[in-house]
């Protein structure tokens, strides 16, 4: 089978193949004929729309006369196969199984973990804090990875308590795996979260647990297996209930999950969900840590709104969403990714009621902040947002933001 025979299968005409990538048409051409093979940065969007893993696309190239570039293994070279990520997993899985951690620890040293001032949970702290401001989340990963084979060289070396290390391990997997996530790496996302979670748990690190089971719900969500995420969220909520009741974690598991509930058109166990979060403001103290559990509440009109929109109930989502960008505008700290969220959001609606206005006003904003931020999340939003603009016949300015949102890179 050739790449053109696997594109033809998965119904892609050459054009809407392009278009789904994020490259020209002629790309595509050269490609199929040989002449050509994806770059690595583009490979794993290619895999995912034909419906491969990385390995099977290789040896698609490879089968077609092309010559794939590898993948290098340096830590800035992230967007290929997972190689690197693959080997840090598989060593810290293998010397975690050698070190005989304990599989059970009693709440009290659990929670001591958690609070322990140790130089690997003050390194991740930092990291995270580095992740929350970057511009282009993509550029803290090398140091990211670096920090991985130090936990590794460290559990195999046995300098630390093994319990301390699955906690940091817990905590910087899932920083991990925000990266890969935002670069649209799923597959190194869901594996970073998985391992998050199997640390976590071995330690009975309850809150640690329940975030990595929220965070690789955002994979199935954003692979429309919705009814999977609901019940993961679900088992989330209930493990948090086992964790430190002045944290938030419960409430952002709820958070969560109404989205899952809003896909599946259930707008009860949605707006029980909406319901639940919005407890967070009855929590003494901060209710995050601003490391791995980040959810305050403060992001609740735009998550309202978004579920709304999902709904289809416009009037409702309008009014939640531009509550949301009154209340937190960019200058005040409004992120990239949020901000870009909430404005393909308002188009979206614009694009339901047939506004050209509207849809350009907010589209061409979200497509400012995608690449000024490099954000896959917002441009992920951009391209899911473009299916609705279908809605607006020939209008040429509609037509040439299409064709713009086609040019961010996957």
């Amino acid at each position: 089978m050739s790449i053109a025979d696997r594109r033809r299968a998965q119904g892609f005409t050459q054009e809407g193949f392009a278009f789904a990538v994020g490259v020209d048409r002629r790309t595509v051409g050269r490609w199929e004929t040989g002449k050509s093979s994806p770059q690595p940065p583009q490979r794993p969007r290619v895999a995912e729309v034909l419906q491969m893993d990385l390995d099977e696309l290789d040896a698609l190239l490879t089968s077609t006369g092309a010559r794939p570039k590898p993948v290098r293994s340096a830590p800035s070279a992230y967007y290929g196969s997972g190689d690197p990520d693959e080997m840090i997993r598989r060593e810290f899985l293998r010397l975690m199984a050698l070190s005989g951690v304990i599989a059970a620890i009693p709440d009290d040293e659990a929670e001591a973990l958690e609070g322990s001032g140790d130089d690997f949970g003050r390194m991740n702290g930092h990291l995270w804090q580095v992740y929350q401001l970057a511009r282009t989340k993509g550029s803290v990963y090398p140091v990211v990875q670096s920090q991985l084979t130090a936990l590794n060289d460290a559990l195999r070396e046995g300098r630390a308590q093994a319990g301390t290390l699955c906690f940091a391990a817990g905590d910087l997997f899932q920083l991990a795996g925000e990266l890969a996530f935002d670069a649209n790496r799923y597959h190194d996302a869901a594996a970073s979260y998985s391992l998050a979670a199997s640390a976590s748990k071995e330690i009975g690190a309850y809150d640690l647990w329940s975030c990595a089971l929220i965070r690789s719900a955002y994979v199935d969500l954003s692979e429309r297996r919705y009814r999977r995420a609901a019940d993961t969220l679900g088992f989330a909520r209930r493990i948090a209930l086992r964790g430190d009741g002045s944290l938030a974690t419960r409430h952002w598991a709820a958070a969560v999950q109404a989205e899952a509930f809003a896909w599946l058109g259930d707008f009860g166990a949605c707006e029980e969900a909406l319901d639940e979060a919005e407890k967070v403001a009855s929590l003494s103290g901060q209710g995050s840590n601003g490391r791995w559990l980040r959810f305050d509440g403060s992001r609740l009109a735009e998550e309202r709104g978004a579920r709304y929109l999902q709904l289809n109930r416009l009037d409702l989502a309008e009014t939640a969403l531009k509550d949301a960008l009154t209340l937190a505008p960019l200058a005040a700290g409004h992120s990239f990714r949020r901000r870009g969220a909430v404005l393909v959001d308002l188009a979206a609606i614009g694009a339901k009621r047939r506004d050209s206005e509207q849809v350009m006003q907010y589209g061409l904003e979200a497509l400012r902040l995608a690449r000024i931020s490099g954000s896959g999340y917002v441009a992920r939003r951009l391209r899911a947002m473009t299916v609705e603009l279908g809605n607006l016949g020939r209008d040429r300015h509609i037509a040439e933001l299409k064709a713009e949102i086609g040019t961010l890179a996957a």
